[in-house]
Protein backbone atom coordinates (compact mmCIF):
# COMPACT_ATOMS: atom_id res chain seq x y z
CA UNK A 1 0.00 0.00 0.00
CA UNK A 2 1.06 3.23 -0.43
CA UNK A 3 2.17 5.25 2.33
CA UNK A 4 2.44 8.98 0.42
CA UNK A 5 0.89 11.51 2.16
CA UNK A 6 -2.19 12.80 1.11
CA UNK A 7 -2.00 16.26 2.27
CA UNK A 8 1.24 17.08 0.50
CA UNK A 9 1.15 20.09 -1.57
CA UNK A 10 0.07 19.10 -4.85
CA UNK A 11 3.42 20.45 -6.82
CA UNK A 12 5.93 19.70 -4.25
CA UNK A 13 9.64 19.89 -5.51
CA UNK A 14 8.43 21.09 -9.14
CA UNK A 15 10.22 23.48 -10.99
CA UNK A 16 8.37 25.91 -12.89
CA UNK A 17 9.34 28.88 -14.98
CA UNK A 18 6.55 31.59 -15.34
CA UNK A 19 6.81 34.18 -17.76
CA UNK A 20 5.45 37.81 -17.06
CA UNK A 21 5.51 36.84 -13.63
CA UNK A 22 5.92 40.29 -11.48
CA UNK A 23 2.24 41.27 -11.71
CA UNK A 24 -1.02 40.73 -12.84
CA UNK A 25 -2.01 36.91 -13.95
CA UNK A 26 1.58 36.23 -13.92
CA UNK A 27 1.89 37.22 -10.47
CA UNK A 28 -1.04 35.22 -9.30
CA UNK A 29 -0.13 31.68 -11.27
CA UNK A 30 3.44 32.07 -9.98
CA UNK A 31 1.82 32.35 -6.21
CA UNK A 32 -0.52 29.92 -6.40
CA UNK A 33 1.78 26.94 -8.06
CA UNK A 34 4.97 28.23 -4.85
CA UNK A 35 1.40 27.72 -2.68
CA UNK A 36 1.69 24.55 -4.11
CA UNK A 37 4.94 23.25 -3.35
CA UNK A 38 6.34 24.39 -6.86
CA UNK A 39 9.98 25.55 -6.68
CA UNK A 40 9.91 29.32 -9.01
CA UNK A 41 11.63 31.16 -11.66
CA UNK A 42 9.76 34.05 -11.69
CA UNK A 43 10.57 35.90 -15.00
CA UNK A 44 9.32 39.69 -15.82
CA UNK A 45 11.35 42.14 -17.38
CA UNK A 46 9.89 44.90 -15.03
CA UNK A 47 8.02 47.01 -17.86
CA UNK A 48 4.28 48.00 -18.39
CA UNK A 49 2.06 46.03 -20.86
CA UNK A 50 2.41 49.28 -23.35
CA UNK A 51 6.25 48.78 -23.14
CA UNK A 52 7.08 51.14 -20.39
CA UNK A 53 9.80 50.85 -17.64
CA UNK A 54 8.05 50.90 -14.87
CA UNK A 55 9.32 48.43 -12.01
CA UNK A 56 12.58 46.33 -13.15
CA UNK A 57 12.68 45.15 -9.31
CA UNK A 58 9.32 43.00 -9.98
CA UNK A 59 10.74 39.75 -10.24
CA UNK A 60 12.15 40.18 -7.63
CA UNK A 61 9.73 41.51 -5.32
CA UNK A 62 7.68 38.73 -6.33
CA UNK A 63 10.36 36.30 -5.33
CA UNK A 64 10.78 37.64 -2.25
CA UNK A 65 7.11 37.68 -1.48
CA UNK A 66 7.02 33.92 -2.36
CA UNK A 67 10.23 32.77 -0.05
CA UNK A 68 8.69 35.72 2.90
CA UNK A 69 5.83 32.99 2.21
CA UNK A 70 8.11 29.67 2.71
CA UNK A 71 8.17 28.84 -0.63
CA UNK A 72 10.89 28.87 -3.52
CA UNK A 73 11.90 31.26 -5.93
CA UNK A 74 14.86 32.53 -8.13
CA UNK A 75 13.84 36.22 -10.00
CA UNK A 76 14.32 36.06 -13.53
CA UNK A 77 14.42 39.71 -15.99
CA UNK A 78 15.21 38.34 -19.22
CA UNK A 79 13.24 38.67 -22.02
CA UNK A 80 11.17 36.34 -23.71
CA UNK A 81 11.22 37.87 -27.32
CA UNK A 82 15.29 36.69 -27.15
CA UNK A 83 16.10 33.39 -27.62
CA UNK A 84 19.14 33.82 -25.20
CA UNK A 85 16.48 35.09 -22.98
CA UNK A 86 14.88 32.21 -22.82
CA UNK A 87 18.36 29.90 -22.99
CA UNK A 88 18.76 31.46 -19.57
CA UNK A 89 16.14 31.35 -18.01
CA UNK A 90 16.15 27.31 -18.21
CA UNK A 91 19.50 27.12 -17.48
CA UNK A 92 19.15 29.12 -14.20
CA UNK A 93 16.25 26.23 -13.51
CA UNK A 94 19.10 23.89 -13.98
CA UNK A 95 21.20 25.39 -12.18
CA UNK A 96 19.32 26.51 -9.10
CA UNK A 97 17.07 24.08 -8.72
CA UNK A 98 18.84 21.24 -10.92
CA UNK A 99 15.64 20.30 -12.79
CA UNK A 100 13.03 21.63 -15.00
CA UNK A 101 9.40 20.46 -15.00
CA UNK A 102 6.70 23.02 -16.77
CA UNK A 103 6.89 26.22 -18.03
CA UNK A 104 3.99 29.16 -17.93
CA UNK A 105 4.18 31.40 -21.15
CA UNK A 106 2.56 33.99 -19.68
CA UNK A 107 4.23 37.02 -20.78
CA UNK A 108 2.85 39.36 -23.24
CA UNK A 109 2.59 43.07 -24.36
CA UNK A 110 -0.13 45.53 -25.40
CA UNK A 111 0.29 47.61 -28.30
CA UNK A 112 -2.79 50.36 -29.68
CA UNK A 113 -5.21 47.75 -30.57
CA UNK A 114 -6.58 49.64 -33.88
CA UNK A 115 -5.12 47.85 -37.17
CA UNK A 116 -4.88 51.78 -38.55
CA UNK A 117 -3.09 53.02 -35.65
CA UNK A 118 -0.54 50.09 -35.27
CA UNK A 119 2.88 50.41 -36.51
CA UNK A 120 5.30 48.09 -38.09
CA UNK A 121 7.16 48.01 -34.85
CA UNK A 122 4.46 47.70 -32.59
CA UNK A 123 3.22 44.36 -34.10
CA UNK A 124 6.87 43.03 -34.31
CA UNK A 125 7.15 44.28 -30.47
CA UNK A 126 4.28 42.27 -29.99
CA UNK A 127 4.97 38.91 -32.00
CA UNK A 128 8.49 38.79 -31.01
CA UNK A 129 6.50 38.60 -26.72
CA UNK A 130 3.68 36.34 -27.52
CA UNK A 131 4.61 34.38 -30.23
CA UNK A 132 8.58 34.08 -30.59
CA UNK A 133 8.54 34.36 -26.63
CA UNK A 134 6.43 31.01 -26.48
CA UNK A 135 8.28 29.12 -29.28
CA UNK A 136 11.91 30.16 -27.45
CA UNK A 137 11.01 29.28 -23.78
CA UNK A 138 9.44 25.94 -24.74
CA UNK A 139 12.06 25.35 -27.19
CA UNK A 140 15.20 25.55 -24.97
CA UNK A 141 12.72 23.90 -22.62
CA UNK A 142 12.19 20.82 -24.37
CA UNK A 143 15.68 19.20 -24.03
CA UNK A 144 15.38 19.26 -20.41
CA UNK A 145 12.01 17.69 -20.48
CA UNK A 146 13.19 15.04 -22.77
Amino acid sequence: MDETPTDAPLLQDKVVIVTGAGAGIGREIALQLAAQGACIVVNDVGVSLQGEQEQIAAADQVAAEITAHGGRAVANRSSVALAEGAQGMVAQALEHYGRLDAVVNNAGILRDGMFHKMTAEDFDAVLKVHLYGSFYLSRAAADPFR
